[in-house]
């Protein structure tokens, strides 16, 4: 845990240190969407060797779908009395 988060605290500061436009941003752009693919690639392939997520997918695709479709209706539903409290008597 503390590797992970010494790495990503080096990248910040690097990133903090050099804010300068880089003349090669689309190649480093490049780079680190090619690095998520192989990331999401390499999660793909643990999770397919996993006989016990494999045999509980369904469950737990069932669990994430209601879980992101309630959070979505919250979402949807805190932002429309929002509207109704802040923006709409304001025409």
């Amino acid at each position: 845990m503390y590797g992970i988060l010494l790495i990503m605290g080096t990248g910040i500061l690097l990133g903090y240190l050099f804010r300068k436009p880089l003349k090669h941003g689309l190649l480093l752009d490049k780079w680190i969407l090619w690095s998520i693919f192989l990331l999401l690639f390499m999660m793909g392939l643990s999770i397919g060797h996993d006989q016990l997520i494999m045999s509980s997918l369904p469950s737990l695709g069932l669990m994430a779908l209601a879980i992101s479709l309630s959070a979505s209706l919250g979402s949807l539903v805190f932002a429309l009395l929002l509207w109704h409290m802040y923006f709409k008597n304001r025409k």
